[in-house]
């Protein structure tokens, strides 16, 4: 009888643990969708020149702070993306990777952050004040600040970031090892050759997906072998 009572809360204490490798890929799915998004968003709106004249303020306003705005919504989905994949490596976690991969998640979101407020201010000083801001020194030094963290720093800790996930991939087994080799040739474009290409940084949504779905196989994979 005591085994019995003992045995009901361990079922509901390890009960929503199960479910953590879905809600990483649903999670890993909606920032990838979000960000891949915001991407093109800018890209097709900005100009890939820093030191452009800033015509895109009057011609494409309203599509840069709609990618702005979509930028919490995709942070929050990563945060949930990587706290849910920690918790299905549970003991298959290895330190010294968990600590790269987690840090350098945090950082690529700092600088994705840092770099949408300051994009966000400039489209909104330049409704009040349209001619003296392009005109100003401001206008290039806060378009050269962006440019730079966001294909300079932000491409360096995706690569990181892509590169101990690959790792991640090979230890807990839930995804193709060719999958993981392709990861660290990807995180070494974009390490030394990121910021030269104008889309490379989609490069890190597309993995997170491709990492999704396997999450998402990987947990459905018991649940046809219990019904089997």
């Amino acid at each position: 009888m005591d085994e019995v009572q003992s045995a009901t809360p361990t079922r509901a204490l390890t009960r929503p643990t199960l479910k953590t490798p879905r809600a990483a890929a649903i999670a890993g799915i909606v920032f990838s969708v979000l960000m891949i998004v915001i991407l093109w968003l800018f890209r097709l709106s900005v100009p890939a020149d820093p030191l452009d004249a800033g015509l895109w303020l009057q011609a494409h306003a309203q599509k840069v702070a709609l990618a702005i705005n979509l930028v919490p919504f995709a942070g929050i989905a990563f945060l949930w993306f990587l706290g849910a994949l920690r918790d299905r490596l549970g003991a298959e976690e290895d330190r010294f990777f968990a600590t790269v991969f987690f840090g350098s998640a945090i950082l690529f979101l700092a600088m994705l952050f840092v770099a949408s407020a300051l994009t966000g201010a400039i489209i909104l000083t330049s409704q009040v004040f349209p001619d003296a801001l392009t005109n100003s020194a401001t206008f290039p030094l806060s378009r050269a600040f962006v440019y730079g963290i966001m294909n300079v720093y932000a491409v360096k800790m995706a690569a990181v970031f892509m590169f101990s996930t690959a790792t991640v991939v090979i230890y807990a087994s839930f995804a193709p090892h060719w999958l993981a080799y392709l990861g660290y040739w990807l995180a070494l474009v974009l390490l030394f050759g990121g910021g030269l290409l104008g889309w490379g940084l989609i490069v890190l949504p597309l993995w997170v997906l491709a990492i999704s779905v396997c999450l998402l196989r990987d947990h459905r994979r018991p649940e046809t072998a219990q019904s089997v």
